[in-house]
């Protein structure tokens, strides 16, 4: 599905800038419209939706499931829904999600309860590398059945023969909850969720909008299985995960300014945000509005000074996937960061903890990692040094972001290879780039 393969080499440290820019549509909002739509009644309709690797690895996995999905203009989608337990396909067809981890476990989790399904599922290099162990075994509680002892694509899947409700308790991962949540939607009885910590709610603020047999009361989640879903009308704000690559950008560019409209403002999404604004970002919400239960608005933000972050282990599912450009605000300001509560990090696109430990080795920045730990001791001004950072093709789009970013900001030369990979979550990265100011040459690859 990726794009022909290709490296981005930065050159140059980015110069001041005073600009408005609108970033790509949200990523896990455009799947789950997509995914929700197409086991809803009738015709549910998605505007502004992200066009990325990721999406169309949705769509195509729905087609073959009997799904009629039409573009009616750029990011402009009908989904003709085909209700619950009503996707189909032949027998040992194969599924292949792609690079998304979050296609790959909200779809089973549909699947999972939907009747005669035996297909092969599959994913890049990099998801074919995923543990699916938690999702595996809580789709097996539902009845489905996959290979005996693997744990990893490719694998084999039979959904459940009689799907019965399950009682979950739901940890840092979203997507397991959502999966947990879309496999009872056809199961017999009520899936009780209690939610431990407090993870993405996407998947709970469309399903809420629509169905009187989802209730969520006190951190605890019950799903009446055979309802019956409306259709979907909504319109995807922009990607707050996208958008925090630019605010570090800025924030570290003397003399710059920001203006990213339309961001989803999520509560349970920025804690990239909250973090830094509460060791000293000069970043500011404005004109919020709330639209398909998601709250909306604009992103300002200032060059800052930043004092050492200290992130405990209850940031982590409002960061998750924000840590990794949090690692290079980390190591850009004097004093030790610590965050608390990573060991989830390992099971991600790359062990990104690990990838961006490498990277701040090569410039000179200690870091110290354990289990569920990250220290970075950052420091005033990095020097620009004479060699290269240098980026192997890991698969993992934000370890290309971040990267790019560091370079930019500091001026330090880095060759990134496999960054066709961004183009899953942040189609528009470079040309936003681009409009920032910033200079980088791309190279093509074999």
């Amino acid at each position: 599905m990726l794009n022909k393969s290709f490296s981005v080499n930065v050159i140059n440290k980015i110069g001041k800038f005073n600009k408005s820019i609108e970033i790509d549509s949200d990523k896990s909002l455009s799947l789950r419209g997509f995914l929700i739509g197409s086991i809803s009644q009738n015709i549910s309709e998605i505007k502004n939706v992200l066009e990325s690797e990721d999406t169309y690895s949705a769509i195509d996995c729905l087609k073959k499931l009997g799904v009629k999905i039409k573009k009616i203009k750029p990011k402009h989608y009908l989904v003709y829904g085909k209700g619950l337990g009503s996707l189909y396909t032949k027998k040992n067809a194969v599924l292949n999600f792609g690079n998304s981890g979050t296609l790959a476990r909200l779809l089973i989790g549909i699947l999972a309860t939907t009747p005669n399904i035996q297909i092969k599922v599959s994913g890049d290099k990099s998801l074919n590398k995923r543990n699916m162990k938690k999702l595996i075994n809580l789709m097996s509680e539902f009845g489905a059945k996959f290979e005996k002892n693997k744990f990893t694509f490719p694998l084999k899947m039979t959904s459940s023969a009689m799907p019965v409700a399950i009682q979950y308790n739901s940890g840092v991962s979203a997507q397991l909850k959502s999966a947990v949540i879309l496999a009872a939607l056809n199961s017999y009885g009520i899936t009780t969720i209690f939610e431990n910590k407090l993870s993405r709610n996407h998947t709970e603020n469309i399903l809420s909008q629509n169905i009187d047999f989802f209730k969520i009361k006190k951190n605890v989640i019950k799903v009446s299985g055979k309802g019956y879903l409306n259709p979907l009308k909504m319109t995807v704000p922009g990607d707050p995960s996208s958008a925090a690559f630019f605010c570090a950008i800025t924030i570290f560019t003397k003399n710059s300014f920001l203006k990213i409209r339309n961001v989803g403002l999520n509560p349970r999404r920025i804690g990239f945000y909250k973090l830094l604004k509460k060791h000293g970002a000069k970043i500011h919400f404005k004109n919020i509005k709330k639209k398909n239960n998601e709250l909306i608005g604009d992103v300002f933000v200032k060059s800052s000074k930043l004092r050492p972050i200290k992130a405990s282990a209850e940031y982590y599912p409002s960061t998750t996937d924000e840590y990794v450009i949090l690692s290079v605000c980390a190591a850009l300001t004097p004093g030790i960061s610590i965050f608390k509560g990573i060991s989830d990090l390992a099971n991600k696109e790359s062990s990104r903890a690990h990838e961006i430990k490498k990277i701040l080795n090569q410039i000179g920045i200690k870091c110290i990692l354990s289990d569920s730990e990250m220290k970075i001791f950052g420091v005033k001004e990095i020097k620009k040094l004479k060699k290269t950072i240098k980026v192997k093709d890991l698969g993992d789009h934000r370890i290309c972001m971040a990267t790019f970013c560091l370079s930019l900001i500091t001026g330090i030369k880095s060759s990134i290879k496999g960054f066709e990979t961004v183009n899953t979550s942040s189609p528009s990265f470079l040309k936003i780039i681009k409009q920032l100011g910033g200079k980088f040459e791309i190279k093509k690859t074999a």
